[in-house]
């Protein structure tokens, strides 16, 4: 009876996630895209100081990564701005169906383009990495609007109903899709064919993570990224998108970092992934307020002090 009824509720949670997920969808058909995204912008207001949805691990983040950086009421109104860009955000990534790539591209202007030009002209693709960061999914669909192709690694959302309308918004837009089921095998046939994969690479990874330092603390980060550029011989590009005036925005691609087939493997992973979250801790620490800070980025403790 017990797990009956826990089936039962699980099917309506997913039911009601979905009807969420549509009503975000169907927002811009009702009303100009760009006022769409400032009324999103509400919805993280509430979150944050209403209802507030793990405000405390936010504002726990935040002491912990920026220490005396910000007072009390500055952190609140990071936090606070955190939420804000996340709920423009969700808005944003439940449109780019509706939005053509011109409208994409006078949306978001780039920075760092000839990083992408240089690596896809020798050939061999590129592994790009971002993050919890700004509108990311607006990032992939304004790369895919500026001619570059591509491929995104994609976790399993536990709602199959919504993570399918997600994978579909991402293919409207022209984003290919690799799941994590497939994972080595999809991104290196991508790799080979000179097309770029773009991974979250700030995600808990758990035990199964190598534990690197990002924002003052150690964090247990995917070898992925690493793994696959040292495959394949692809430099690693780390990005960030930043939300401008208007609702418009940048999308920074930094320099590459180079791939050093002749080191040592465990090391060169090591490194690899030590430099690519580095680039990212920089764009953290310039635009805290686009950090999803809600984020449990340091779930996971080193051995020598986990509990």
């Amino acid at each position: 009876m017990e797990a009956a009824l826990k089936d039962s509720w699980r099917r309506i949670r997913h039911r009601l996630e979905l009807a969420g997920v549509r009503i975000l969808k169907g927002l811009p058909a009702l009303v100009p895209f760009k006022f769409a995204v400032k009324l999103g912008g509400s919805l993280g207001f509430l979150a944050f100081d209403i209802f507030r949805i793990r405000r405390g691990v936010t504002l726990e983040n935040l002491k912990a990564s920026f220490g005396d950086r910000f007072d009390e009421r500055e952190r609140r109104r990071i936090g606070r701005r955190s939420y804000i860009n996340f709920a423009k955000s969700m808005v944003e990534f439940a449109s780019i169906g509706r939005l053509s790539g011109e409208r994409i591209r006078k949306i978001v202007r780039i920075e760092g383009a000839e990083h992408l030009d240089r690596c896809l002209d020798r050939g061999g693709g590129i592994v790009v990495v971002t993050g919890h960061f700004g509108s990311w999914e607006l990032l992939g669909a304004a790369s895919v609007a500026h001619g570059y192709p591509v491929d995104f690694l994609v976790g399993e959302q536990s709602n199959s109903l919504v993570d399918n309308m997600m994978n579909d918004l991402r293919r409207a837009a022209g984003i290919g899709i690799i799941a994590r089921g497939i994972a080595a095998r999809g991104v290196f046939a991508s790799l080979k064919k000179n097309r770029i994969v773009a991974l979250l690479g700030d995600q808990d990874a758990r035990k199964s993570g190598i534990f690197v330092g990002f924002l003052g603390r150690s964090a247990s980060t995917f070898q992925g990224t690493a793994q696959f550029a040292l495959r394949m011989k692809s430099p690693i590009v780390c990005c960030y998108i930043v939300r401008l005036a208007g609702e418009d925005h940048e999308a920074v691609f930094m320099p590459p970092i180079e791939v050093n087939p002749e080191a040592e493997r465990e090391g060169e992973i090591r490194r690899l992934t030590e430099e690519h979250t580095k680039a990212f801790e920089k764009a953290v620490s310039l635009h805290p307020d686009h950090y999803f800070w809600a984020h449990r980025r340091w779930k996971t403790k080193p051995p020598e002090r986990a509990e």
